[in-house]
């Protein structure tokens, strides 16, 4: 459901379905931020994305190893920065070598690193909100704003069918 802007999402699987709706869409070089207190989703989230992508290799959270490479026509990279203290320590994971190897970035606790992150890019916000989430999203960028208008859209007609 799409209240006010704001994406209403009610269980895993549907935030599941709505990743998978934009991994569909996302091209080499998409940057996705994902934002959220613990247990929001975020990794739920990105699951779904990476089953859009046609991506192989089971999504899990990557605060600790920070970094998981899931291989495919376009690869994922997913990475979590909540762990890091500064962007200059995303730079030394050599996040500029995966903005660059053609694939797309996902990013969970992105608000830590902004400053290292693409101008370009898609936030999505997921809070709490009793036993739903609510995901807000953010464009930054051209790109950013085709893939929000897009999303919106098919999570919508969705909706209706």
């Amino acid at each position: 459901m799409i209240e006010e802007g704001v994406i209403r999402v009610a269980t895993p699987e549907e935030m599941r379905e709505l990743g998978r709706l934009l991994g569909e869409e996302l091209r080499p070089g998409d940057t996705i931020c994902l934002r959220g207190d613990l247990g929001a989703g975020k990794t739920t989230l990105t699951q779904g994305i990476a089953a859009g992508m046609g991506t192989s290799g089971t999504v899990a959270s990557p605060t600790f190893t920070l970094v998981h490479e899931h291989p495919g026509k376009v690869p994922l990279f997913h990475m979590d920065a909540y762990r890091l203290d500064s962007a200059e320590e995303l730079w030394d994971l050599g996040f500029d070598d995966y903005l660059r190897a053609g694939g797309v970035v996902v990013i969970e606790w992105g608000e830590r690193v902004s400053e290292a992150l693409p101008d370009d890019r898609l936030t999505l916000a997921l809070a709490h909100a009793g036993d739903a989430r609510l995901v807000s999203i953010l464009a930054h960028g051209e790109r950013a704003r085709e893939l929000e208008s897009i999303l919106r859209a098919k999570w919508g007609a969705r909706e209706v069918a």
